[in-house]
């Protein structure tokens, strides 16, 4: 039923995917169904959030808001925010890289596909689940851009192709033994994937190449690249 009413309203798979496994884990922790729980398990699921598991505020929150929608929008019970208040938010000023630290980075992907991943992220500024998810079809060269479609919101937009990614995407392309029949990026080595690369492939990317450039310490993820594209794209 959950899953149904997420589909309903149109949410995002990523965002269907998190609330789903919140209720799971719910359930699974206290060995009851979720429908025979109430505000006291959410009030001790809450606290473990942050004694047991050491989870940020902001992910808590985001626990929270799926047990909500289920109880609110599933079940059609009550909740109270003032028995179950979320927590204050923690907003942490972006850790911001240099164009040389950037250069760095890019250098030292461990493989060439890496290298191309980490290309895309940082000269497009897309989310990593935006860049796992384009399609041959989304470059446009006569145009410059890339299109990006069903992103955060499932929103479509357009961003600019910079000459630079375009030829190392060309460059990416010819070294393909066997070309892609709709995924830029497909999750396999055969490049005949009927799905395309998994979001981690591009976090572990970011990850290896971090330490093989010695910035493991800046704790480098994708969204660090789309930080300092939009950095310095803006200033």
């Amino acid at each position: 039923m959950m899953l149904e009413e997420l589909k309903r309203r149109n949410y995002a798979e990523s965002t269907i995917d998190a609330c789903i496994r919140t209720v799971e884990q719910f359930s699974k922790h206290f060995h009851r169904p979720p429908d025979q729980l109430g505000p006291e398990h959410i009030r001790q699921y809450q606290a473990l959030l942050f004694t047991r598991w050491k989870l940020a505020p902001n992910t808590v929150t985001q626990r929270l808001a799926a047990l909500r929608f289920f109880y609110v929008q599933v079940l059609k019970r009550g909740w109270s925010v003032a028995e179950t208040p979320y927590p204050k938010r923690v907003l942490h000023l972006p850790q911001i890289l240099s164009p040389e630290q950037v250069a760095r980075l890019i250098d030292a992907a461990a493989i060439p596909f890496h290298r191309i991943l980490l290309m895309t992220l940082y000269a497009t500024g897309a989310r990593r689940a935006e860049v796992a998810h384009r399609k041959v079809s989304d470059i446009d060269s006569q145009r410059m851009l890339i299109h990006i479609r069903g992103g955060k919101g499932r929103k479509d937009r357009d961003v600019m192709l910079s000459p630079k990614l375009l030829d190392a995407l060309r460059l990416y392309w010819r070294g393909l033994r066997r070309k892609p029949a709709d995924w830029l990026f497909p999750g396999n080595r055969s490049h005949t994937a009927s799905r395309p690369i998994s979001t981690k492939t591009l976090w572990h990317a970011c990850q290896q190449a971090a330490q093989r450039a010695g910035l493991e310490h800046k704790q480098i993820h994708p969204h660090t690249l789309r930080q300092a594209s939009a950095y310095y794209t803006t200033f």
